[in-house]
């Protein structure tokens, strides 16, 4: 079993942690929240006081950071000279690409093997280690990587090299948001035709309108009772996150002249969502904004 520096136990480091210490791991956590570090204690993690102290004599350094910058300032701030050689670096934050690169360059550089790995599924995919994991990097260090993957998660799959990892995480979360939204107004418009919402899940749960955002994360109480729509739209995914997530796609889109102009009108409404206080409800709440727009 291996030393492991896990720096970012929030809602979903804290679970994925807790999984590598189930399958025998010892886990010594990090985390500027003193909550989240007292919760993973609670589990059995050693814990740290820096970043750095919390990678003394670890084998493998994984990371759940919210954006490049904090990726970037541990990493690059640093953290290489505190490491043993040839420690293995986990990123599964989500971040921009160019910010995954760069630091697999800098790590690369000091000689350490990385892995970009961001993940889907969310806390409940955390909690139930049935997450998907998207990589990125050499197919050495991929599959150094594979075997503390799959202690956090059911789907493992290589991506390509440094950064195509977070391209394909950036790409599904970008169809991820237009869907719902496009799910939402067929909710919205169905109502104003006085069809009822658990007829329309029927048909379309097993016709040509059929995706995730229907059949597992339904955006109406009742046809999906897992969803968050039965629970006042409590996160799940929060509308804050999906939002950061379309940002870094329509960055991408930006820099290399992709027309994503579905996406960026699909933006525009969680951006508006957010501002009008709902930042911190799940994603699929959505329906809400477009429901009063119809009104």
């Amino acid at each position: 079993m291996a030393n492991i520096a896990f720096i970012g136990v929030g809602n979903m480091g804290n679970p994925m942690a807790r999984n590598l210490m189930a399958a025998g791991h010892a886990v010594t956590a990090f985390d500027i929240s003193a909550d989240f570090l007292a919760r993973i204690a609670d589990a059995g993690a050693k814990t740290a006081a820096s970043a750095g102290e919390a990678v003394a004599g670890a084998e493998v350094v994984i990371t759940m950071l919210p954006a490049g910058k904090h990726v970037k300032d541990v990493y690059l701030g640093g953290l290489f000279d505190a490491l043993e050689p040839g420690t293995l670096l986990i990123d599964c934050s989500t971040i921009d690409v160019a910010a995954a690169r760069e630091v697999h360059a800098a790590a690369a550089e000091k000689g350490f093997p990385m892995v970009d790995a961001p993940v889907s599924g969310g806390v409940g995919g955390a909690e139930a280690a049935t997450l998907t994991f998207m990589v990125g990097g050499a197919d050495d260090a991929v599959a150094s990587a594979r075997p503390f993957l799959e202690k956090m998660g059911k789907t493992i799959v290589h991506c390509g090299g440094a950064g195509n990892g977070q391209a394909a995480k950036i790409c599904n979360n970008m169809m991820l948001g237009i869907q719902m939204a496009s799910v939402a107004e067929a909710f919205v418009l169905a109502e104003k035709l006085g069809l009822d919402a658990q007829r329309l899940f029927d048909v379309s749960s097993t016709a040509s309108g059929q995706c995730w955002s229907l059949t597992t994360y339904c955006p109406v109480p009742g046809p999906v009772p897992t969803s968050p729509a039965n629970r006042e739209y409590e996160p799940g995914f929060a509308a804050a996150l999906m939002l950061k997530d379309m940002g870094l796609a329509l960055a991408a889109a930006k820099d290399t002249g992709a027309d994503v102009s579905v996406a960026e009108k699909a933006a525009s409404l969680y951006q508006d969502y957010s501002d009008a206080g709902q930042a911190g409800k799940d994603f699929s709440g959505i329906i809400n904004l477009i429901r009063d727009r119809a009104e």
